[in-house]
């Protein structure tokens, strides 16, 4: 038997838990350049969960679009962060309803008895902090692929 690969995906929907900082690291990889409408993130206090609801490339499939000569992808996911006691955010503005977020990276920063900071680093010097009890964080893809409406992979210049 061998570990599942990238190509392995397909079409398939990703439905990721991420528990402890090395499963983050993969879900931080596979929401890398991920966009969103400020609009759509939601903090819930009484649940304790913070959500995106993302506009993810699909960085598992980049190779198999290069090889047959398919347009890049895109889908739209769902980002959940579960036992939240507090959001924070800086440098950008949560009431501007036009701004669009693009996010680079996940990294937890570990806490006593498995509490934390969870960082969600965003383009222009923006970041979320999210105080964590614990850490799970789901991804899931929520709808099919569709064209990457630039027709090209996200660069860092």
């Amino acid at each position: 038997m061998s570990d599942a690969r990238f190509e392995d995906g397909g079409e398939a929907p990703l439905r990721l838990v991420a528990q402890d900082a090395e499963d983050l690291k993969i879900l931080s990889a596979l929401v890398q350049d991920a966009v969103l409408p400020v609009t759509e993130m939601k903090h819930d206090p009484k649940r304790r969960r913070f959500a995106l609801m993302l506009n993810r490339f699909r960085w598992e499939d980049r190779t198999q679009a290069e090889a047959v000569g398919r347009a890049y992808e895109r889908v739209r996911s769902v980002l959940v962060v579960e036992d939240v006691l507090k959001v924070q955010s800086q440098g950008f503005d949560r009431g501007d309803k036009d701004l669009v977020l693009s996010l680079l990276a996940i990294d937890f920063i570990p806490g006593a008895d498995g509490a934390g900071r969870l960082i969600l680093t965003l383009a222009g010097d923006g970041a979320l902090a999210l105080e964590v009890e614990a850490l799970e964080v789901r991804l899931d893809d929520v709808t099919r692929p569709y064209r990457a409406p630039s027709g090209k992979v996200p660069r860092h210049d």
